[in-house]
């Protein structure tokens, strides 16, 4: 052989033997992602929506805006999703994190248009 037709050169029985290890020692990499992947009952589902809409509401406060509530910062994060439903978890969460006082002011004056109850 010159060197050349390194492609047909037979692989020794080791080269094999260690591909298969590297494979098998990154497989579990991947099943801990798939374990890592935790679903929450709708009580852990609440609190942790709750927590982060308190969050928001500590964020406002600071702002100046004293009178808001949990509830309402719920309350406009979830008025969109009466069309389309409620989304994933990273969605909800991005929501109200990213709330801007001015987007929830505008909502709670059109809310107060429609004859909501606060």
């Amino acid at each position: 052989m010159n060197g050349e037709d390194n492609d047909q050169v037979p692989h020794h029985p080791e080269d094999k033997a260690s591909e298969q290890i590297e494979e098998s020692e990154s497989a579990p990499h991947h099943a801990d992602k798939e374990e890592a992947e935790v679903t929450l009952s709708d009580f852990e589902l609440s609190e942790v929506i709750e927590n982060l809409c308190l969050s928001k509401v500590e964020e406002f406060v600071l702002l100046g805006y004293e009178h808001v509530t949990g509830k309402e910062i719920w309350d406009c994060v979830s008025d969109k999703y009466r069309k389309t439903g409620v989304p994933s978890l990273h969605q909800i969460v991005n929501d109200i994190l990213s709330l801007k006082s001015t987007q929830f002011m505008n909502w709670l004056t059109i809310s107060m248009y429609r004859g909501a109850q606060f």
